[in-house]
């Protein structure tokens, strides 16, 4: 017990380290690079020049909490989601979910854009979450009909195709000034974000967080097969609802400010498994969301600075680091 403490311990740490490291970048690796001494200048509001502030708190540091944040959210949901199956391959993006809040999104966007009104940010997060909840449906529609994991996925790609299908046929019929907005944002990148946003986005995932860490212990229980959950008295019904609710909320939350984002969901969830050495919600989900950061976080600066001026949509770098995640769990999980 002493031994699995110390490597969880070490793990937590390595997860931080990470963090701090990746968020300096990001504060202060750019087109402007910016010096560790300007930054704390800047940050602890002694000095520092208008350029150096207006690239910090107007740009950078709304970018990068919203990355840390968002791809925590990410992260969770996924986990969220491999318990309520039980299975590793499931997440909010494999399983179409994303691509369902994508889609309506996409349309209160062109209505609200095309009658001249700003959707606000809880707009967003409403939209995005009715279309979840629509794919949600539809998934668990399909899973008490087929049993079986991988007609699940399939069916989850189908429902994933068919709704970017639907937003791009939205976006080639949206007015002009309508479709630079829904082409970037559905790309899906953390840029543009403002800390309004953030703080909003921050206070959501919060309470979601908070909500899955509260389900811990039935879902440890759940872990070991509904009848032992069942007798360790957990309502099997109320709390997959509350799965479904915050796995939902949490996707939703990503794809309101952010857009689709791919991979995290699946392959974050699995390397902390691995990392940690344990399954126990209880220590999974607070690692989940360090590691979905840590993981977005460093997406997010491959992106914008790899072939700087061109920034490179999220979801292009999170599937070349992700998808190979997948895959090697596939195999092992064959071979077993």
């Amino acid at each position: 017990m002493e031994v699995q403490t110390k490597r969880i311990i070490r793990a937590y740490l390595l997860l931080i380290v990470l963090l701090g490291g990746l968020g300096f970048l990001s504060l202060a690796v750019g087109s402007v690079r910016v010096s560790a001494a300007d930054l704390l200048a800047a940050l602890t509001a002694k000095e520092g020049t208008d350029m150096v502030r207006h690239i910090l708190f107007d740009i950078r540091l709304p970018r990068m909490l919203a990355a840390l944040t968002l791809g925590g959210a990410l992260s969770v949901s996924g986990f969220l989601l491999q318990t309520f199956f039980s299975n590793p391959i499931a997440g909010p993006f494999v399983l179409g979910i994303s691509s369902g809040a994508k889609l309506v999104v996409s349309v209160f966007m062109v209505v609200f854009l095309g009658q001249g009104l700003i959707m606000n940010s809880w707009t967003m997060i409403l939209a995005a979450f009715l279309g979840a909840m629509v794919s949600m449906g539809f998934v668990l529609t399909v899973s008490k009909k087929i049993p079986q994991m991988s007609m699940l996925v399939v069916s989850g790609i189908m429902i994933g195709y068919i709704c970017s299908a639907a937003t791009d046929f939205i976006v080639t019929f949206a007015d002009d000034s309508n479709i630079v907005n829904l082409h970037n944002w559905s790309m899906g990148s953390f840029s543009g974000i403002s800390m309004d946003g953030v703080k909003i986005s921050s206070l959501v995932v919060t309470a979601a967080f908070l909500g899955s860490m509260l389900l811990s212990k039935a879902m440890g229980a759940y872990q070991l097969g509904e009848v032992y959950a069942r007798n360790m008295g957990v309502n099997i019904r109320r709390f997959r609802i509350e799965l479904i609710l915050l796995s939902s909320i949490l996707s939703a939350t990503v794809t309101a400010f952010a857009g689709p984002v791919s991979f995290v969901g699946i392959a974050v969830p699995h390397v902390i498994r691995q990392l940690f050495k344990t399954a126990k919600p209880i220590v999974v989900i607070p690692g989940c969301f360090l590691g979905g950061a840590v993981f977005c976080l460093f997406s997010d600066l491959l992106a914008r600075t790899l072939f700087a001026p061109t920034e490179l949509s999220i979801s292009s770098v999170t599937a070349v680091f992700g998808a190979p995640v997948v895959i090697v769990m596939m195999i092992k999980r064959a071979k077993r």
